[in-house]
């Protein structure tokens, strides 16, 4: 496979921020509930004016600045998000036009392993057209929940991550696992405004629209299908879960990390996380909580990082490199 390196990174949050104190009150139940079912303390959420593709802009280029790239130079252009813009276009489109990208552009939709599954499919590109390729996970999620759901309300945030990958010497990715089950499709969804029930005034009325979540089967195939994806992944690069220098899973929910962690044998030292600070922003998790790790001399040249995601669907993947190519 061909060589490559991630030559830039970057990410994009709104500035609105609530709390789980704020959240509390609207629920009835107090801000140590919140953080004892899910870590969070605050989350970042669309003001006006911002979306998917707004973010994502952002976020994109942030990462094309650093790698010292503009959009002219970027061949392809994937974008991860399952809160487009708008049914159609594609949200690529959107962010192709902003960024003056040159390439093509399109959009991949894995829920909240979304980031995961771009990265790999990214890197199967470059094997065959190895010039530069912007990756971009964006969600706005926030816009899906009904104001009344208190499962869903009290996790999700806005948000979006990049990275450009380049060619290089070296493959630094070492193993990868991507899969799905799509008989639990139904354990998180939103009903309304597809093909199988269109838009209508009655959709909109019941509240169709809007996302509803099995919390309790999430977070069991969560675990599960985390666990074999990490451990597929590490065995088929014969690597052990305690030689990981960082772990960066989708940031969902505190607890699902740390049984993850549990089941995997993966040391906490190595988990990289910011949870706390902007909730679970879908495929933006991975990217954002990857760039504050590399921006904070987290990850350094040699060490080994595993990425691992899981998404409604049921979707999973992961993916692990050698930071930099080769120590």
């Amino acid at each position: 496979m061909s060589g490559f390196e991630i030559a830039g990174w970057g990410m994009s949050v709104p500035e609105q921020v609530l709390t789980s104190v704020e959240l509390a009150g609207r629920f009835g139940v107090d801000e140590e509930w919140i953080v004892s079912r899910c870590g969070i303390r605050e989350r970042r959420i669309v003001g006006e004016g911002q979306t998917t593709a707004s973010l994502a802009v952002e976020a994109g280029r942030r990462a094309l600045e650093q790698a010292g790239l503009t959009g002219a130079d970027i061949a392809h252009l994937v974008v991860a998000t399952a809160t487009p813009e708008q049914p159609s276009p594609a949200t690529s489109a959107f962010v192709h036009h902003d960024l003056g990208i040159a390439g093509s552009a399109h959009d991949v939709n894995a829920e909240c392993s979304g980031f995961v599954y771009a990265f790999v499919h990214a890197v199967a590109l470059m094997a065959m057209d190895p010039r530069p390729i912007l990756i971009v996970g964006s969600d706005t999620h926030s816009l899906t929940v009904r104001p009344d759901d208190r499962d869903l309300g009290i996790l999700v945030g806005d948000g979006a991550g990049a990275i450009v990958l380049v060619p290089g010497p070296d493959n630094p990715l070492l193993s990868w696992n991507l899969g799905a089950d799509g008989s639990r499709a139904s354990s998180l969804k939103v009903l309304a405004g597809g093909s199988r029930m269109p838009t209508t005034m009655e959709t909109v009325q019941k509240g169709l629209h809007y996302a509803e979540i099995n919390g309790n089967e999430i977070y069991l195939n969560a675990v599960r299908f985390s666990v074999r994806t990490v451990r597929a992944t590490l065995e088929s690069a014969k690597v052990t879960a305690e030689e990981l220098d960082a772990f960066v899973p989708h940031q969902a929910n505190i607890r699902i990390i740390n049984s993850i962690m549990s089941h995997s044998g993966i040391d906490p030292r190595s988990l990289v996380t910011n949870l706390d600070r902007y909730g679970n922003t879908a495929s933006a998790s991975i990217p954002i909580a990857l760039t504050e790790a590399l921006d904070a001399g987290r990850v350094r040249r040699g060490d080994l990082v595993l990425l691992a995601g899981f998404g409604a669907g049921m979707t999973w993947g992961s993916a692990l490199l050698r930071w930099g190519g080769a120590a």
